[in-house]
């Protein structure tokens, strides 16, 4: 074939970069897909539910039930000091002979999954889980369900996920929207479910990923208000608009929420780090926990199971100052140590124990202090509840919008709003990771902690790249143009040259190694080098798409080229360029 012939096949094969666009028609797909992964975390939901309920009467009154009740009003005496032993016997075994995954609390493990894994959780994380999770909270460990439906419905998403031929950046939508599901389902708030998937799983806010976990969380709430209605969860009374002083003492409160937060993470990964000193192999060390949770359930029964009851009296302004500094110190004790000994169980209901306690402790301090304060103690005690939250996970949107969603409070989001963003601010002052991610931090992988655009993704090719390029032509001869660089030098040093043709049209490109390679014949011409389809981009696309086109075509460079004539050479980009953007 003559040479002109090849190169003109070679032009023909030349490809500019697909342009990015939000969406594409896959979104249809994956939101049916998030639709049916919401429902069915929504079912799973309600079997976990009704699993802990049956597993705790058994356990705790010796009776069949599924109704999901408190082990607080149990008659076992000292007897109950071996159920959550039993408990943690049995995790145990599962964690060691099933899946040492199920140990934790889910979201620091889904959030690995997501981070180092492609979104790949094993698919026996789908019942084990759920079954392990129950077992610890039924009986007697001081967990909220939230988090196992959380890593259930991320395991869910992420074995649909590998199902199917997908994306990892579709797997990790599945797993995300399913986990969002399970929120919502057990919580009824949709929108902190949401923002809770953008904050701690998602690490981006794209259409590409928000609109299927919207679906999904929409049918597992409609799933769940279809069964339980739409009460909400934790019923406080009516918050009537707050003054400007209380808002202040508010913010303080969040404040000092902070600091206890942090000291909350620390002494939960201090915890860790004693069991991991312990003489004994790990699957015993749920067990040891175990013992702890059953003395202090034996001495304050209310630190038992999930709680949802004292995080109610909390924001009701129910409990004595007596009964909430006890609550306070018991839960937050019971709760650290079963976390540390690795047993299986959530942090959501625990935090917002411990901090709606504080939050009303401290009210109750204010008022003592200052009689004309007019703090409202459950408004105090919901600023706490979520200011803790959003202090050790820093999902801070999430901690405002789901505290709101849980009482329909409108006048409380903007005590929330303050006291969150100031336990906020401690946090992110004192603590470089979070309660979900510092064990993550550990094993060495980072975080993502900050969303912003891609930065590339504004700025055009036409105003990055350099326009005074060094063309060559095809029939010059190899010989000459060697001597041509090697006379022109550093100027010419370049690794790669656009080749045009006759009319000085684009019609390939060679590098600067093949020109200087001493076996190519110096009578050579430089056609005769051309050995792929040059990478091409006009000057509209933007840097962003470049440096994927980059990937693709596995170059260093590109050959920027007049979008409404791709023969014309206006300048080439390089990795270089790239760099120098972000300068």
């Amino acid at each position: 074939m003559p040479i002109s012939a090849a190169l003109d096949l070679t032009m023909q094969a030349a490809r500019l970069p697909r342009e990015q666009t939000p969406l594409d028609h896959r979104i249809l797909r994956m939101s049916l897909l998030a639709a049916v992964l919401g429902f069915l975390a929504a079912c799973i939901a309600r079997l976990l539910t009704a699993l802990i309920g049956l597993l705790t009467n058994l356990a705790f009154y010796g009776r069949i039930s599924t109704d999901f009740v408190s082990p607080a009003s149990n008659h076992l005496g000292a007897w109950v000091i071996l159920v959550p032993v039993a408990g943690g016997i049995i995790v145990g075994l599962m964690a060691r002979y099933g899946s040492k995954a199920i140990r934790g609390h889910g979201i620091p493990e889904a959030i690995e999954q997501i981070l180092t894994n492609d979104s790949r959780i094993p698919p026996r994380m789908v019942y084990l889980k759920p079954l392990s999770a129950a077992i610890a909270i039924g009986t007697g460990g001081p967990f909220g369900a939230e988090g196992p439906i959380i890593a259930t419905g991320g395991a869910l998403g992420s074995l649909l996920g590998q199902l199917l031929h997908i994306t990892p950046t579709e797997r990790k939508t599945l797993l995300s929207a399913a986990a969002a599901a399970g929120m919502a389902a057990i919580f009824d708030s949709p929108i902190a479910a949401v923002v809770l998937a953008v904050e701690l799983l998602l690490f981006e806010f794209k259409a590409r990923s928000l609109i299927p976990v919207c679906f999904a969380v929409i049918v597992a709430t409609i799933a769940r208000e279809g069964t339980l209605g739409s009460a909400p969860v934790f019923a406080m009374q009516t918050v009537l608009p707050q003054t400007g002083g209380a808002l202040l003492l508010y913010v303080l409160i969040g404040l000092v929420t902070g600091v206890a937060s942090v000291w909350v993470t620390r002494a939960v990964y201090a915890v860790e780090d004693a069991f991991d000193r312990l003489p004994i192999h790990w699957m015993w060390w749920p067990a040891v926990g175990g013992i702890a949770v059953g003395l202090i359930g034996w001495w304050q029964p209310l630190t038992l199971g999930v709680g949802y009851t004292n995080i109610e009296a909390a924001i009701g302004g129910q409990l004595a100052v007596s009964a909430l500094l006890v609550l306070c110190i018991a839960k937050f004790t019971s709760w650290v140590i079963a976390l540390g000994s690795g047993t299986s169980g959530g942090t959501l209901a625990p935090l917002f124990t411990i901090g709606g306690a504080l939050g009303a402790l401290l009210a109750h301090a204010t008022s003592t202090l200052l009689p004309t304060a007019h703090i409202n103690v459950g408004v105090a005690a919901l600023v706490g509840m979520a200011a803790m939250f959003a202090g050790a996970s820093r999902a801070l949107l999430a901690s405002v919008i789901f505290a709101f969603e849980t009482t329909h409070q409108i006048a409380a989001l903007v005590p929330l709003l303050g006291g969150c963003v100031a336990a906020y601010l401690v946090s992110s002052l004192s603590m470089r990771t979070t309660i979900m991610t510092e064990k993550i931090a550990r094993r060495g992988i980072r975080v993502p902690s900050e969303y912003h655009a891609d930065f590339l993704d504004g700025i055009r090719v036409a105003s990055a790249c350099s326009h005074n390029v060094i063309c060559m032509h095809r029939t010059d001869l190899v010989g000459n143009t060697r001597h041509w660089l090697q006379s022109h030098l550093p100027a010419a040093a370049h690794q790669g040259y656009p080749l045009l043709d006759e009319d000085g049209r684009l019609c390939g490109f060679i590098s600067r190694r093949e020109v200087l390679d001493p076996s190519i014949d110096e009578e050579a011409t430089l056609a005769s080098l051309v050995r792929r389809a040059p990478a091409i981009i006009t000057g509209a696309h933007s840097l962003s798409e470049a440096a994927d086109h980059m990937v693709l075509e596995e170059v260093g460079r590109l050959i920027v080229v007049d979008a409404a004539d791709e023969g014309r050479v206006l300048g080439m980009l390089t990795r270089r360029d790239l760099l120098a953007a972000h300068g």
